[in-house]
């Protein structure tokens, strides 16, 4: 299914104007296409979802976690350190006005302001969110390769002189974690792949 066609679909049991809906799809298509979106756009929110689709028998609540994809990229600003709280921010004013309830338009912008820290959740909605988001790293060698060719891009503001200590210094943050993955599924699925990647990108920097 198309993006716009799930989107659509996520909206409806909470809102029937299509017109409405069509402004927030607009909304994130435009943002996710903007200049400089290299890897943080439609294809990086396909890539999740198709992840997510695998294990939505073990998510609580797919509805919630699907949003929280759509969302939690809406702002990305390189220069930025504050995209996530951004991101949170401009979803729970979409997310009221769709007429979620109260607990809702709460839980969502957690989980977009988890996928600032990626730091293993006590909710495993949470953890399979992150997961699929690091997924890309787990991906063959020619896959992170683009990927990493593609975050440099988005980074192209930096100098290499202050890109690359930024950079090694997440991957080695990563690397430092007991595992990259917080769920058994994505950790099966992607851990090996996931170091061997870093390690080798490290090796580059």
């Amino acid at each position: 299914m198309i993006l716009k066609e799930k989107f659509f679909q996520l909206c409806s049991p909470f809102n029937q104007d299509k017109m409405l809906v069509e402004v927030f799809w607009l909304e994130i298509e435009k943002k996710y296409t903007g200049k400089g979106r290299y890897y943080h756009n439609l294809t990086h929110l396909e890539n999740m979802f198709s992840e997510l689709e695998l294990v939505k028998d073990r998510i609580l609540n797919f509805t919630n976690i699907s949003f929280s994809v759509f969302y939690h990229d809406v702002i990305d600003d390189a220069s930025s350190k504050l995209n996530e709280e951004e991101s949170a921010e401009f979803a729970m004013l979409r997310l009221e006005k769709l007429g979620l309830n109260k607990t809702d338009i709460e839980e969502i912008p957690k989980q977009i302001l988890a996928t600032k820290s990626h730091h293993k959740s006590e909710n495993n909605d949470i953890n399979y969110l992150l997961d699929a988001d690091l997924s890309i790293l787990g991906k063959d060698i020619e896959s992170y390769i683009k990927y990493t060719q593609q975050i440099r891009k988005e980074y192209s503001i930096y100098p290499d002189f202050l890109y690359k200590p930024g950079r090694k210094k997440v991957l080695q943050h990563f690397l430092e974690l007991e595992s990259i993955f917080k769920t058994e599924y994505f950790s099966e699925k992607y851990e090996i792949q996931a170091r061997k990647n870093i390690e080798f990108e490290i090796g580059q920097l």
